[in-house]
């Protein structure tokens, strides 16, 4: 730790104080002998599990055959398969091609450039709490101020942040019905107000937000936002890093509210944890773009597709989409008995195994419990439980484990979570009595 903070700077955060040794499955063994239910998965990228034995096995067999070409210089089967694999298992009925990177940010910044090489126009809409990265691009397209733009500006010009459903949040006394008509009609007059439909390219869009504190929109606002994409010829992006893979039970979140996205960006869990993205999505779009005007040199690595291909036969293999549905129903049992028994649960959210809790220091308020939600996520560290906090104001514990996670490790994981959440609860209990 002391040659950590020495030589790596404090801008890159850490959430957890241990250096890691070895993982499998679902478990992480530090360099002290320390084992860990993991419960933030490394930020999502671990549906398969640690080190899946079908991706081990493909890497080794790669690294015995090539390490790296450029796909740009010296083609390989491999990124073929997995363009073809991806076709298939994305939504929409229609032909499909894809592009691989090196990171969710990269695979964001390329689905604009071709959705406005394709639209020939220059303005993006993203939402309001939305994540999409720390480029340049990612951040212009990201909501939250602090941590991820402060001072970092100028950023990317004519990007415009639409308003985005947060049910939980919505005024006293208004239907859920109500409020989903409420956003749905300042949508539509953003268009008016902000940016001229006419000059948008492509609209980007979470079906789940992620850092935005797993907040799952209404499906009458998905499809009126889809809609309107399609009467005005906008390109529908469906930023699916952290929400596919399985990880709501679903390949895809956006199958959850039947949308067919013209195109979508995928990281994270595709590669159990090597470094590759990709973009998939309508044949006629991706082919928008000139030779030379796409692509990287390393996107795609030799590496990247054979761990994403075994992931894949492992995700098939295992019915791990099944298993998320599972997982997703013991973690909202849970918390929903949780809520019953401490006040500092204000929501429980989430779509198969991508669920969290939202705490408040007043029900009635919703105020924030910013505080107490870093004392729990920090005191399950301390009993042996990985966990990430997100939403706009840092009051939410999410859950993205190994989809591989059994019943009875989910159930462990939990008690400490409940341990570490009674602590913190009867302090500001104490803290309110007095």
């Amino acid at each position: 730790m002391e040659r950590r903070k020495a030589r790596v700077p404090r801008g890159v955060s850490n959430a957890s104080p241990i250096f890691v040794d070895r993982t499998e499955g679902a478990l992480v063994t530090d360099v002290d002998g320390n084992t860990f239910l993991d419960f933030a998965g490394a930020i999502g990228t671990m549906n398969a599990g640690h080190r899946p034995p079908a991706v081990v096995k493909a890497l080794h067999e790669q690294v015995d055959r090539f390490l790296h070409t450029s796909f740009h210089v010296a083609m390989y089967e491999s990124y073929v398969a997995l363009a073809e694999k991806l076709a298939e298992l994305t939504p929409g009925n229609f032909e499909k091609k894809a592009m691989f990177l090196n990171s969710g940010a990269e695979a964001v910044e390329n689905a604009i450039k071709i959705a406005r090489r394709y639209t020939g126009r220059p303005a993006v809409v993203s939402f309001t709490r939305g994540f999409h990265g720390r480029t340049l691009m990612g951040m212009s397209l990201t909501s939250k101020v602090k941590p991820y733009k402060y001072q970092m500006g100028p950023f990317a010009p004519m990007v415009y942040q639409a308003p985005y459903p947060y049910v939980y949040r919505r005024p006293a006394g208004m239907s859920e019905e109500e409020y989903t008509d409420s956003v749905i009609a300042q949508f539509k007059e953003f268009f008016s107000a902000e940016v001229s439909p006419e000059e948008v390219a492509a609209v980007i869009f979470e079906p789940v937000q992620g850092e935005g504190g797993f907040i799952v929109p209404p499906k009458r606002f998905v499809d009126a936002v889809k809609e309107f994409c399609a009467q005005h010829r906008i390109v529908f992006i469906a930023d699916e890093i952290q929400t596919g893979f399985g990880r709501t039970g679903r390949w895809f979140a956006s199958e959850h509210f039947g949308l067919e996205p013209d195109l979508i960006t995928v990281s994270k869990s595709l590669a159990a944890g090597l470094p590759i993205s990709g973009v998939v999505g309508r044949a006629e779009i991706m082919d928008a773009a000139e030779p030379g005007q796409l692509g990287g040199t390393y996107g795609g690595s030799p590496l990247g597709c054979a761990a994403a291909l075994g992931v894949i036969e492992t995700m098939q293999r295992e019915n791990l989409v099944q298993k998320a549905e599972a997982l997703g129903r013991q973690l909202k049992d849970r918390f929903t008995r949780w809520y019953e028994r401490y006040p500092l649960i204000g929501d429980v959210r989430g779509l198969g195994a991508m669920v969290a809790v939202e705490l408040v220091r007043d029900r009635q308020t919703r105020e924030p419990a910013k505080d107490e939600t870093a004392r729990v996520i920090q005191g399950s560290v301390q009993r042996g439980v990985l966990l990430m906090g997100a939403g706009l104001y840092s009051d939410v514990i999410r859950i993205l484990c190994p989809l591989v996670t059994t019943p009875e490790q989910l159930d462990e994981g939990l008690d400490v979570m409940e341990e570490a959440l009674a602590e913190v609860s009867g302090a500001v209990s104490t803290q309110q009595a007095r």
